[in-house]
């Protein structure tokens, strides 16, 4: 390439990005430290509304959803866990561990309301939890 190609500062920039989105992931997906009780990641969620209910969908690949925690707290669902490595990975060689491993926490606001019944159920790798929308009576 010659002397002041654009093609060199391009290059240049693509790879300062990457060395800086490698930072910021190391940052948010911090391995937990022993004696740590503090949750070490926090999974990404949707959170989604119709007329009936609310539905969260929290990624967690790799999560047996029956063992994810799941209560209400002060107008907020509280999804907590631990992601592990199977067993039969822990001799393997690792070329590249990009999903977080460990306790997790994610605390989701829920829209104003009361919720009556409670569901979860896992659905393409995500917690699917709905809370149906409860329907309170006014008393003349």
């Amino acid at each position: 390439m010659a002397k002041g190609d654009p093609r060199d500062w391009m290059w240049a920039e693509a790879l300062q990005m990457l060395a800086q989105a490698e930072r910021m992931h190391h940052q948010v997906f911090r391995p937990q430290t022993a004696g740590r009780l503090r949750p070490s990641w926090e999974p990404p969620v949707d959170v989604l509304e119709t007329e009936r209910e609310v539905l969260i969908l929290a990624a967690l690949p790799g999560v047996d959803v029956q063992t994810v925690e799941a209560v209400i707290e002060n107008g907020a669902l509280v999804l907590s866990g631990e992601r592990t490595v199977p067993a039969e990975l822990r001799t393997a060689k690792i070329h590249r561990m990009e999903l977080p491993q460990g306790r997790f926490e994610r605390r989701i606001e829920l829209p104003p309301g009361h919720y009556g019944e409670v569901r979860r159920f896992e659905v393409n790798g995500c917690l699917a939890v709905t809370l149906a929308k409860a329907v309170v009576r006014r008393q003349p």
